[in-house]
């Protein structure tokens, strides 16, 4: 089997989680800046053989969009035409980097940590992928 690839997508930066190639584990990968998340992908999925792309989308608790809604789906448009065969699929991120703080704050580690704002986007985007794969099986 081949990966399940977790992004958390910000204007400045996305956090990057991945499955095991027998996807039962969710781990956080990387921060990566998110200028530079295109070509990352592309080496990314070079290296590793990835089944599909699962994107946080940020919507309000009511289901509208937000402010950071039209950058994911403008990211998503370009991530169709670089990569046509790979499947990307939203999940609702509500709460993601609330529940990343907590989730942080439990694993016991160090405020220097816990205020790393690529280590809250690493650990968003394992949340994210986690989930998603209670929800799948």
């Amino acid at each position: 089997m081949a990966r399940i690839l977790a992004l958390d997508y910000g204007t400045k930066r996305t956090g990057v989680a991945v499955t095991d190639p027998l996807q039962l584990i969710a781990t956080g990968l990387t921060t990566v800046p998110s200028a530079q998340l295109r070509s990352w992908l592309t080496a990314y999925f070079a290296a590793e053989a990835v089944e599909r792309v699962i994107i946080g989308m940020p919507l309000a608790l009511d289901g509208s969009p937000t402010d950071a809604t039209k950058p994911v789906k403008d990211f998503i448009r370009l991530f169709k035409k670089d990569h046509p065969g790979m499947p990307i699929e939203t999940v609702d991120e509500a709460y993601s980097s609330k529940q990343a703080v907590q989730a942080l704050l439990a694993s016991g580690a160090k405020k220097k940590e816990r205020q790393t704002k690529g280590r809250i986007d690493e650990m968003a985007a394992t949340l994210l992928l986690q989930e998603y794969l209670a929800q799948k099986g």
